[in-house]
């Protein structure tokens, strides 16, 4: 009785160590409405599992360096962030910037990738690119030996 007990408890505490280890791929999103992404990553950031930047991420996807904590998120060599100012559709379908978003979505950024945008002129309409060396000083490397899944 009491072997059946350590290894049941034994085969829990891998389970759970096999947990710890769960991750999110994000490889190919081009952003959205940012209500939606807040909503995502905040059930992520509670989830606790690791985020892994494993291509492109642009617009409202970049939250995810705001909203999930820095130890808990890692860049492959082809991570690739894409930054601008937030907008709306105008009465007649044309982009407006909306820079109370604007400010609101720069003010959710970590203070390194703050300085980086300010650096570049700020959050404007053109897209700007976080990747290679400047974005690997920012966040740790991953190391993709676990299985990820894509959100």
């Amino acid at each position: 009785m009491k072997f059946a007990t350590v290894l049941l408890a034994a085969a829990l505490l891998l389970a759970g160590m096999r947990a710890s280890y769960a991750v999110v791929r994000i490889a190919d999103d081009r952003g959205g409405r940012i209500g939606t992404y807040l909503d995502k990553y905040h059930g992520l950031r509670a989830s606790g599992e690791t985020v892994v930047i494993d291509g492109f991420c642009a617009s409202a996807c970049t939250i995810v360096l705001g909203m999930v904590p820095r130890d808990k998120i890692c860049v492959t060599s082809r991570a690739n962030l894409a930054f601008h100012a937030a907008w709306d559709l105008d009465a007649n379908g044309h982009e407006v910037i909306n820079s109370g978003a604007s400010r609101m979505l720069y003010s959710m950024y970590p203070s390194l990738v703050r300085r980086w945008i300010a650096a570049r002129g700020g959050l404007k309409p053109q897209l700007i690119y976080l990747r290679g060396e400047d974005l690997m000083s920012m966040y740790h490397p991953c190391y993709l030996d676990a299985q990820a899944s894509s959100r």
